[in-house]
Protein backbone atom coordinates (compact mmCIF):
# COMPACT_ATOMS: atom_id res chain seq x y z
CA UNK A 1 0.00 0.00 0.00
CA UNK A 2 2.74 2.44 0.94
CA UNK A 3 4.68 1.16 -2.32
CA UNK A 4 4.63 3.93 -4.69
CA UNK A 5 2.66 3.71 -7.69
CA UNK A 6 6.00 3.53 -10.53
CA UNK A 7 7.24 0.89 -8.19
CA UNK A 8 4.07 -1.47 -8.41
CA UNK A 9 2.58 -0.31 -5.35
CA UNK A 10 -0.55 1.71 -4.45
CA UNK A 11 0.65 4.64 -3.50
CA UNK A 12 -1.43 5.23 -0.37
CA UNK A 13 -0.14 7.25 2.57
CA UNK A 14 1.13 5.68 5.68
CA UNK A 15 -2.48 7.57 7.54
CA UNK A 16 -4.68 5.70 4.95
CA UNK A 17 -2.26 2.17 5.04
CA UNK A 18 -2.44 2.24 8.75
CA UNK A 19 -6.02 2.45 8.61
CA UNK A 20 -6.45 -0.34 5.96
CA UNK A 21 -4.23 -2.75 7.64
CA UNK A 22 -5.61 -2.00 11.27
CA UNK A 23 -8.83 -2.60 9.94
CA UNK A 24 -7.98 -5.91 8.07
CA UNK A 25 -6.26 -7.52 10.70
CA UNK A 26 -9.49 -6.33 13.37
CA UNK A 27 -12.06 -8.08 10.93
CA UNK A 28 -9.74 -11.24 11.32
CA UNK A 29 -10.30 -11.83 14.75
CA UNK A 30 -13.89 -9.94 14.86
CA UNK A 31 -15.24 -12.52 12.43
CA UNK A 32 -13.93 -15.53 14.47
CA UNK A 33 -17.37 -14.69 16.42
CA UNK A 34 -19.80 -15.25 13.37
CA UNK A 35 -17.25 -18.66 12.33
CA UNK A 36 -17.89 -19.82 15.42
CA UNK A 37 -22.01 -19.71 15.27
CA UNK A 38 -21.99 -21.19 12.23
CA UNK A 39 -19.74 -24.08 12.96
CA UNK A 40 -21.63 -24.96 15.66
CA UNK A 41 -24.90 -24.07 14.66
CA UNK A 42 -25.15 -25.09 11.04
CA UNK A 43 -21.30 -26.38 8.77
CA UNK A 44 -19.60 -27.96 11.60
CA UNK A 45 -16.24 -27.88 12.24
CA UNK A 46 -14.67 -29.44 9.61
CA UNK A 47 -16.99 -28.20 6.53
CA UNK A 48 -16.42 -24.57 8.03
CA UNK A 49 -12.40 -24.83 8.00
CA UNK A 50 -12.86 -26.50 4.66
CA UNK A 51 -15.00 -23.70 3.04
CA UNK A 52 -13.41 -21.06 4.79
CA UNK A 53 -9.63 -22.36 3.67
CA UNK A 54 -11.57 -21.90 0.02
CA UNK A 55 -12.09 -18.52 0.09
CA UNK A 56 -9.21 -17.50 1.68
CA UNK A 57 -7.62 -19.00 -1.21
CA UNK A 58 -9.97 -16.88 -3.85
CA UNK A 59 -8.53 -14.45 -1.82
CA UNK A 60 -5.55 -14.54 -1.92
CA UNK A 61 -5.34 -15.58 -6.05
CA UNK A 62 -7.73 -12.12 -6.36
CA UNK A 63 -5.35 -10.10 -4.95
CA UNK A 64 -3.01 -11.59 -7.27
CA UNK A 65 -4.26 -10.51 -10.25
CA UNK A 66 -1.65 -9.15 -12.30
CA UNK A 67 -1.79 -5.14 -12.09
CA UNK A 68 -3.41 -3.36 -15.30
CA UNK A 69 -2.31 0.09 -15.88
CA UNK A 70 -3.05 2.62 -17.78
CA UNK A 71 -1.09 5.72 -18.91
CA UNK A 72 -3.38 8.56 -18.98
CA UNK A 73 -1.56 11.44 -21.27
CA UNK A 74 -2.06 15.22 -20.29
CA UNK A 75 -4.05 17.27 -23.56
CA UNK A 76 -0.02 18.27 -24.84
CA UNK A 77 3.12 16.41 -23.77
CA UNK A 78 4.29 12.92 -23.08
CA UNK A 79 2.47 10.44 -21.02
CA UNK A 80 3.87 11.25 -17.26
CA UNK A 81 0.97 9.42 -14.98
CA UNK A 82 0.29 5.85 -14.29
CA UNK A 83 -2.56 5.16 -12.52
CA UNK A 84 -3.33 1.75 -11.02
CA UNK A 85 -6.72 -0.16 -12.23
CA UNK A 86 -6.13 -3.11 -9.49
CA UNK A 87 -6.95 -1.25 -6.43
CA UNK A 88 -10.21 -3.14 -6.67
CA UNK A 89 -8.73 -6.64 -6.53
CA UNK A 90 -6.67 -5.67 -3.54
CA UNK A 91 -9.60 -4.51 -1.56
CA UNK A 92 -12.14 -7.67 -2.83
CA UNK A 93 -9.28 -10.08 -1.91
CA UNK A 94 -8.19 -8.27 1.59
CA UNK A 95 -12.52 -8.62 2.35
CA UNK A 96 -12.38 -12.39 1.17
CA UNK A 97 -9.49 -12.97 3.41
CA UNK A 98 -11.22 -11.73 6.17
CA UNK A 99 -14.25 -13.85 5.58
CA UNK A 100 -12.84 -16.92 5.40
CA UNK A 101 -10.49 -16.54 8.06
CA UNK A 102 -13.20 -15.94 10.51
CA UNK A 103 -14.48 -19.61 9.05
CA UNK A 104 -11.25 -21.51 9.45
CA UNK A 105 -9.38 -19.84 12.27
CA UNK A 106 -11.39 -20.61 15.69
CA UNK A 107 -13.09 -23.84 14.22
CA UNK A 108 -9.67 -25.71 13.46
CA UNK A 109 -8.41 -24.77 17.24
CA UNK A 110 -12.02 -26.54 18.06
CA UNK A 111 -11.17 -29.78 15.76
CA UNK A 112 -7.34 -30.41 18.03
CA UNK A 113 -9.41 -29.94 20.73
CA UNK A 114 -12.07 -33.12 19.84
CA UNK A 115 -9.02 -35.29 19.12
CA UNK A 116 -8.45 -35.84 22.80
CA UNK A 117 -10.80 -36.66 25.91
CA UNK A 118 -11.64 -34.36 28.16
CA UNK A 119 -9.02 -35.03 30.69
CA UNK A 120 -6.32 -36.63 28.64
CA UNK A 121 -3.08 -36.11 29.08
CA UNK A 122 -1.79 -36.10 25.42
CA UNK A 123 -4.17 -32.65 24.81
CA UNK A 124 -1.96 -29.84 25.70
CA UNK A 125 0.83 -32.40 23.89
CA UNK A 126 -1.40 -32.26 20.27
CA UNK A 127 -1.83 -28.46 20.73
CA UNK A 128 1.53 -27.95 21.40
CA UNK A 129 2.46 -29.68 17.54
CA UNK A 130 -0.09 -27.64 16.24
CA UNK A 131 0.97 -24.41 17.87
CA UNK A 132 4.67 -25.04 16.39
CA UNK A 133 3.48 -26.19 12.97
CA UNK A 134 1.40 -22.65 12.63
CA UNK A 135 4.77 -21.05 13.73
CA UNK A 136 7.05 -23.39 11.48
CA UNK A 137 4.52 -21.90 8.56
CA UNK A 138 5.00 -18.63 10.19
CA UNK A 139 8.95 -18.64 10.04
CA UNK A 140 8.48 -20.00 5.89
CA UNK A 141 5.70 -18.05 4.63
CA UNK A 142 7.05 -14.55 4.75
CA UNK A 143 10.52 -15.59 3.79
CA UNK A 144 8.79 -17.19 0.25
CA UNK A 145 6.01 -14.43 -0.08
CA UNK A 146 8.26 -11.82 0.65
CA UNK A 147 11.25 -13.18 -1.97
CA UNK A 148 8.02 -13.57 -4.66
CA UNK A 149 7.05 -9.43 -3.97
CA UNK A 150 10.83 -8.17 -4.63
CA UNK A 151 10.02 -9.37 -7.99
CA UNK A 152 6.00 -8.55 -8.62
CA UNK A 153 3.52 -7.74 -5.72
CA UNK A 154 1.29 -9.83 -7.11
CA UNK A 155 3.54 -13.04 -7.23
CA UNK A 156 3.79 -12.52 -3.42
CA UNK A 157 0.13 -12.68 -3.26
CA UNK A 158 -0.49 -15.70 -5.58
CA UNK A 159 2.11 -17.96 -3.63
CA UNK A 160 0.12 -17.43 -0.39
CA UNK A 161 -2.83 -18.91 -2.85
CA UNK A 162 -0.76 -21.77 -3.84
CA UNK A 163 0.46 -22.65 0.19
CA UNK A 164 -3.40 -22.59 0.99
CA UNK A 165 -4.87 -24.72 -2.16
CA UNK A 166 -1.86 -27.10 -0.99
CA UNK A 167 -3.22 -27.03 2.48
CA UNK A 168 -6.80 -27.26 1.08
CA UNK A 169 -5.73 -30.92 -0.92
CA UNK A 170 -3.90 -32.06 2.27
CA UNK A 171 -6.41 -31.25 4.18
CA UNK A 172 -9.00 -33.82 1.85
CA UNK A 173 -7.10 -36.28 1.20
CA UNK A 174 -5.62 -36.71 4.96
CA UNK A 175 -9.95 -35.95 6.24
CA UNK A 176 -10.32 -39.95 6.91
CA UNK A 177 -8.25 -39.48 9.90
CA UNK A 178 -10.77 -37.25 11.43
CA UNK A 179 -14.05 -39.46 11.27
CA UNK A 180 -16.01 -38.23 13.69
CA UNK A 181 -14.22 -35.18 14.57
CA UNK A 182 -16.01 -31.77 13.79
CA UNK A 183 -18.96 -33.29 11.61
CA UNK A 184 -22.09 -30.96 10.36
CA UNK A 185 -24.80 -30.41 12.83
CA UNK A 186 -27.72 -32.88 12.18
CA UNK A 187 -30.99 -31.71 12.04
CA UNK A 188 -33.90 -34.43 12.72
CA UNK A 189 -37.53 -33.97 12.94
CA UNK A 190 -40.05 -31.61 10.96
CA UNK A 191 -38.77 -29.33 14.16
CA UNK A 192 -34.90 -30.48 13.36
CA UNK A 193 -35.55 -29.18 9.81
CA UNK A 194 -37.29 -25.46 10.41
CA UNK A 195 -34.67 -25.14 12.74
CA UNK A 196 -31.93 -25.82 9.76
CA UNK A 197 -34.29 -23.36 7.36
CA UNK A 198 -33.85 -20.70 10.01
CA UNK A 199 -30.20 -20.89 10.62
CA UNK A 200 -29.88 -20.75 6.52
CA UNK A 201 -31.84 -18.08 6.04
CA UNK A 202 -29.61 -16.43 8.82
CA UNK A 203 -26.56 -17.28 7.07
CA UNK A 204 -28.06 -16.45 3.22
CA UNK A 205 -28.95 -13.03 5.14
CA UNK A 206 -25.45 -12.17 6.13
CA UNK A 207 -24.58 -12.99 2.95
CA UNK A 208 -26.64 -10.86 1.08
CA UNK A 209 -25.87 -8.01 3.37
CA UNK A 210 -22.11 -8.20 3.35
CA UNK A 211 -22.09 -9.00 -0.34
CA UNK A 212 -24.50 -5.79 -1.05
CA UNK A 213 -21.96 -3.33 1.67
CA UNK A 214 -18.89 -4.58 -0.35
CA UNK A 215 -20.56 -4.34 -3.65
CA UNK A 216 -21.43 -0.49 -2.80
CA UNK A 217 -18.30 0.50 -1.09
CA UNK A 218 -15.95 -0.99 -3.91
CA UNK A 219 -18.10 0.69 -6.77
CA UNK A 220 -18.00 3.72 -5.45
CA UNK A 221 -21.57 3.99 -4.95
CA UNK A 222 -21.42 4.70 -1.33
CA UNK A 223 -17.60 6.34 -0.54
CA UNK A 224 -15.75 5.13 2.42
CA UNK A 225 -13.06 7.38 4.46
CA UNK A 226 -11.22 4.42 5.95
CA UNK A 227 -9.45 6.75 8.63
CA UNK A 228 -13.32 7.74 9.86
CA UNK A 229 -14.37 4.02 9.88
CA UNK A 230 -11.18 2.62 11.48
CA UNK A 231 -12.01 5.10 14.44
CA UNK A 232 -16.02 4.47 14.38
CA UNK A 233 -15.04 0.89 14.76
CA UNK A 234 -12.63 1.63 17.55
CA UNK A 235 -15.10 3.14 19.43
CA UNK A 236 -18.34 0.61 18.47
CA UNK A 237 -16.08 -2.62 19.82
CA UNK A 238 -15.30 -0.88 23.20
CA UNK A 239 -18.85 -0.22 23.40
CA UNK A 240 -20.19 -3.63 22.50
CA UNK A 241 -17.74 -5.00 25.10
CA UNK A 242 -18.68 -2.67 28.27
CA UNK A 243 -22.49 -3.24 27.68
CA UNK A 244 -22.09 -6.47 27.22
CA UNK A 245 -20.30 -7.20 30.20
CA UNK A 246 -21.86 -5.04 32.06
CA UNK A 247 -25.17 -7.25 31.10
CA UNK A 248 -23.83 -10.24 31.98
CA UNK A 249 -22.53 -8.46 35.67
CA UNK A 250 -25.92 -6.89 36.41
CA UNK A 251 -28.27 -8.88 34.85
CA UNK A 252 -26.85 -12.08 33.99
CA UNK A 253 -27.81 -14.04 37.22
CA UNK A 254 -24.36 -14.22 38.43
CA UNK A 255 -23.15 -14.90 42.09
CA UNK A 256 -20.92 -12.85 43.57
CA UNK A 257 -17.55 -15.00 43.22
CA UNK A 258 -18.80 -15.09 39.54
CA UNK A 259 -18.97 -10.97 39.65
CA UNK A 260 -15.69 -10.30 40.92
CA UNK A 261 -14.05 -13.19 37.87
CA UNK A 262 -16.26 -11.26 35.14
CA UNK A 263 -14.90 -7.78 36.67
CA UNK A 264 -11.28 -9.31 36.25
CA UNK A 265 -11.95 -10.55 32.64
CA UNK A 266 -13.17 -6.79 31.73
CA UNK A 267 -9.59 -5.68 33.68
CA UNK A 268 -7.85 -8.43 31.11
CA UNK A 269 -9.74 -7.15 28.46
CA UNK A 270 -8.67 -3.31 28.95
CA UNK A 271 -5.03 -4.39 29.73
CA UNK A 272 -4.78 -6.95 26.92
CA UNK A 273 -5.66 -3.83 24.22
CA UNK A 274 -2.93 -2.30 25.59
CA UNK A 275 -0.29 -4.94 24.93
CA UNK A 276 -1.95 -5.65 21.26
CA UNK A 277 -1.85 -1.83 20.19
CA UNK A 278 1.79 -2.55 20.50
CA UNK A 279 2.82 -6.02 19.40
CA UNK A 280 0.64 -6.00 16.54
CA UNK A 281 2.74 -3.06 14.81
CA UNK A 282 5.01 -5.79 13.69
CA UNK A 283 3.27 -5.73 10.79
CA UNK A 284 2.90 -1.70 9.86
CA UNK A 285 5.21 0.51 12.11
CA UNK A 286 7.83 -2.48 12.42
CA UNK A 287 7.77 -3.65 8.98
CA UNK A 288 7.58 0.32 7.28
CA UNK A 289 11.11 0.60 9.83
CA UNK A 290 12.39 -2.41 8.27
CA UNK A 291 12.03 -1.12 4.78
CA UNK A 292 12.65 2.35 4.93
CA UNK A 293 15.44 2.75 7.41
CA UNK A 294 17.60 -0.19 7.94
CA UNK A 295 20.28 -1.18 6.36
CA UNK A 296 19.56 -4.85 5.17
CA UNK A 297 22.32 -5.27 2.40
CA UNK A 298 24.59 -8.75 3.32
CA UNK A 299 27.17 -9.20 1.14
CA UNK A 300 25.98 -6.79 -1.65
CA UNK A 301 22.26 -8.58 -1.06
CA UNK A 302 19.47 -6.52 0.12
CA UNK A 303 17.44 -8.88 2.39
CA UNK A 304 13.46 -7.98 1.59
CA UNK A 305 11.68 -6.53 4.08
CA UNK A 306 9.50 -8.57 4.92
CA UNK A 307 11.85 -11.26 6.11
CA UNK A 308 11.61 -9.82 9.41
CA UNK A 309 8.37 -11.04 9.80
CA UNK A 310 9.58 -14.47 10.37
CA UNK A 311 11.23 -13.52 13.40
CA UNK A 312 8.64 -13.77 15.98
CA UNK A 313 7.92 -16.83 15.04
CA UNK A 314 11.73 -18.21 14.97
CA UNK A 315 12.05 -17.19 18.79
CA UNK A 316 8.07 -18.75 19.63
CA UNK A 317 10.00 -22.06 17.99
CA UNK A 318 12.63 -21.00 20.43
CA UNK A 319 11.59 -20.37 23.39
CA UNK A 320 8.12 -21.79 23.87
CA UNK A 321 9.41 -24.78 25.55
CA UNK A 322 11.45 -22.70 27.91
CA UNK A 323 8.57 -20.31 29.24
CA UNK A 324 6.68 -23.85 29.62
CA UNK A 325 9.47 -25.71 31.57
CA UNK A 326 10.31 -22.34 33.44
CA UNK A 327 6.61 -21.92 34.56
CA UNK A 328 6.38 -25.53 36.12
CA UNK A 329 9.65 -25.55 37.49
CA UNK A 330 8.99 -22.35 39.37
CA UNK A 331 5.26 -23.82 40.30
CA UNK A 332 7.06 -26.64 41.65
CA UNK A 333 9.48 -24.53 44.06
CA UNK A 334 5.39 -22.17 45.04
CA UNK A 335 7.30 -19.25 42.85
CA UNK A 336 5.48 -18.74 40.20
CA UNK A 337 3.87 -15.71 39.51
CA UNK A 338 0.23 -15.07 39.31
CA UNK A 339 -1.50 -14.75 35.81
CA UNK A 340 -1.96 -10.74 36.43
CA UNK A 341 1.89 -10.52 37.16
CA UNK A 342 2.34 -12.78 33.88
CA UNK A 343 0.39 -9.88 32.44
CA UNK A 344 2.00 -6.70 33.44
CA UNK A 345 5.33 -8.96 32.23
CA UNK A 346 3.81 -8.94 28.70
CA UNK A 347 3.16 -5.26 28.88
CA UNK A 348 6.27 -4.12 30.14
CA UNK A 349 8.34 -6.55 27.62
CA UNK A 350 6.95 -4.80 24.77
CA UNK A 351 7.48 -1.42 26.03
CA UNK A 352 11.09 -2.27 26.59
CA UNK A 353 10.77 -3.78 22.85
CA UNK A 354 10.20 0.14 21.73
CA UNK A 355 12.36 1.08 24.24
CA UNK A 356 15.01 -0.55 21.80
CA UNK A 357 13.25 1.12 19.01
CA UNK A 358 13.52 4.78 20.21
CA UNK A 359 17.64 4.39 19.98
CA UNK A 360 16.72 3.06 16.51
CA UNK A 361 14.80 5.94 15.73
CA UNK A 362 16.98 8.25 16.55
CA UNK A 363 19.76 6.63 14.11
CA UNK A 364 17.11 6.89 11.47
CA UNK A 365 16.03 10.35 12.43
CA UNK A 366 20.00 11.25 11.95
CA UNK A 367 19.81 10.62 8.46
CA UNK A 368 21.47 7.08 8.71
CA UNK A 369 20.34 3.51 8.28
CA UNK A 370 19.84 1.25 11.46
CA UNK A 371 21.48 -2.32 12.03
CA UNK A 372 18.81 -4.65 12.21
CA UNK A 373 20.27 -6.06 15.07
CA UNK A 374 17.73 -3.04 16.73
CA UNK A 375 14.39 -4.78 15.16
CA UNK A 376 15.45 -8.44 15.71
CA UNK A 377 16.27 -7.76 19.79
CA UNK A 378 13.04 -5.72 19.54
CA UNK A 379 10.75 -8.92 18.49
CA UNK A 380 12.66 -10.94 20.45
CA UNK A 381 11.35 -8.34 23.46
CA UNK A 382 8.04 -8.89 21.80
CA UNK A 383 8.05 -12.59 21.82
CA UNK A 384 9.05 -13.18 25.29
CA UNK A 385 5.87 -10.42 26.01
CA UNK A 386 4.18 -12.73 23.92
CA UNK A 387 5.23 -15.72 25.27
CA UNK A 388 4.32 -14.44 28.82
CA UNK A 389 0.71 -13.01 28.24
CA UNK A 390 -1.19 -14.49 25.19
CA UNK A 391 -1.17 -18.39 26.35
CA UNK A 392 -1.96 -17.30 29.63
CA UNK A 393 -4.72 -14.94 28.87
CA UNK A 394 -6.50 -18.11 26.47
CA UNK A 395 -6.42 -19.85 29.39
CA UNK A 396 -7.29 -17.53 32.59
CA UNK A 397 -10.28 -16.57 30.48
CA UNK A 398 -11.63 -19.99 30.05
CA UNK A 399 -11.23 -20.81 33.84
CA UNK A 400 -12.78 -17.45 34.77
CA UNK A 401 -15.44 -17.75 32.97
CA UNK A 402 -19.16 -17.88 34.49
CA UNK A 403 -20.31 -22.17 32.94
CA UNK A 404 -23.19 -20.61 31.30
CA UNK A 405 -21.02 -17.81 29.45
CA UNK A 406 -17.70 -19.65 28.77
CA UNK A 407 -17.53 -19.38 24.80
CA UNK A 408 -18.86 -15.63 24.94
CA UNK A 409 -16.31 -14.57 27.17
CA UNK A 410 -13.51 -15.91 24.98
CA UNK A 411 -15.53 -14.10 22.42
CA UNK A 412 -14.44 -10.97 24.63
CA UNK A 413 -11.07 -11.90 24.61
CA UNK A 414 -11.07 -11.72 20.47
CA UNK A 415 -12.90 -8.55 20.46
CA UNK A 416 -9.78 -7.30 22.96
CA UNK A 417 -7.43 -8.55 20.42
CA UNK A 418 -9.59 -7.67 17.51
CA UNK A 419 -9.30 -3.71 19.25
CA UNK A 420 -5.75 -4.00 19.74
CA UNK A 421 -5.22 -4.49 16.20
CA UNK A 422 -6.61 -1.97 14.77
CA UNK A 423 -5.68 0.69 17.33
CA UNK A 424 -1.73 -0.89 16.23
CA UNK A 425 -2.89 0.14 12.62
CA UNK A 426 -4.13 3.79 13.36
CA UNK A 427 -0.73 4.18 15.58
CA UNK A 428 1.09 2.99 12.64
CA UNK A 429 -0.22 5.70 10.57
CA UNK A 430 1.57 8.71 12.69
CA UNK A 431 4.73 6.78 14.10
CA UNK A 432 6.17 5.18 10.45
CA UNK A 433 8.31 8.13 9.32
CA UNK A 434 6.92 8.61 5.66
CA UNK A 435 7.46 12.25 5.64
CA UNK A 436 10.40 13.91 6.96
CA UNK A 437 8.07 15.80 9.41
CA UNK A 438 7.43 12.68 10.65
CA UNK A 439 10.80 10.62 10.63
CA UNK A 440 11.88 13.86 12.90
CA UNK A 441 8.90 13.36 15.05
CA UNK A 442 9.18 9.08 14.74
CA UNK A 443 11.64 9.34 18.03
CA UNK A 444 9.06 10.93 19.97
CA UNK A 445 6.52 8.44 18.89
CA UNK A 446 7.95 5.71 19.82
CA UNK A 447 8.83 6.96 23.41
CA UNK A 448 5.02 7.57 23.86
CA UNK A 449 4.32 3.96 23.13
CA UNK A 450 7.03 2.81 25.67
CA UNK A 451 5.22 5.06 28.18
CA UNK A 452 2.02 3.98 27.49
CA UNK A 453 2.71 -0.12 27.74
CA UNK A 454 5.22 0.59 30.54
CA UNK A 455 2.90 2.72 32.36
CA UNK A 456 -0.20 0.34 31.69
CA UNK A 457 2.78 -2.81 32.82
CA UNK A 458 3.43 -0.50 36.35
CA UNK A 459 -0.44 -0.18 36.78
CA UNK A 460 -1.18 -3.87 36.73
CA UNK A 461 2.47 -4.20 39.02
CA UNK A 462 0.92 -2.30 41.64
CA UNK A 463 -3.13 -4.03 41.43
CA UNK A 464 -1.56 -7.27 41.16
CA UNK A 465 -2.55 -8.48 44.86
CA UNK A 466 -5.98 -7.42 44.49
CA UNK A 467 -6.61 -9.00 41.23
CA UNK A 468 -5.45 -11.83 42.17
CA UNK A 469 -7.96 -11.91 45.44
CA UNK A 470 -11.26 -11.26 42.83
CA UNK A 471 -10.17 -14.72 40.96
CA UNK A 472 -10.96 -16.88 44.15
CA UNK A 473 -10.27 -20.47 43.59
CA UNK A 474 -8.75 -19.63 40.00
CA UNK A 475 -4.81 -19.87 39.87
Amino acid sequence: MTTAIVEGGLGFDDKTSGAIYGLYTMGVYLLALPGGWVADKLLGLKQSVYYGGIIITIGHFTMAIPGLYEWIAPLEGPKTALVPLDTLSFYLGLVLIVIGTGLLKPNISSIVGQLYPANSSKRDAGFSIFYMGINIGALIAPIACSTAAVYDWHLGFGLAGLGMLIGLFQFKLTGHHLDGVGEAVTFTGAEGQNEKKRMQRWLMGMVVVLVIATGLSLGGLVPINVNVLAEFSKYTILTVAILYLGYVFFLGGLTVDEKKKVGVIFILFVFSVFFWSGFEQAGSTLNLFAERFTDRTVFGWEIPAGYFQSVNSMFIILFAPVFGALWVHLGRMQLEPSSPLKFAFGLLLAGAGFFVMYFAAKIAASGELAAPTWLIITYMLHTFGELSLSPVGLSLVTKLAPKSYGGQMMGIWFLSVSLGNLVAGQIAGEASGGSAEALANMPAQYMLIVYTLVGAGVVLLIFAKPIRKLMGDVH
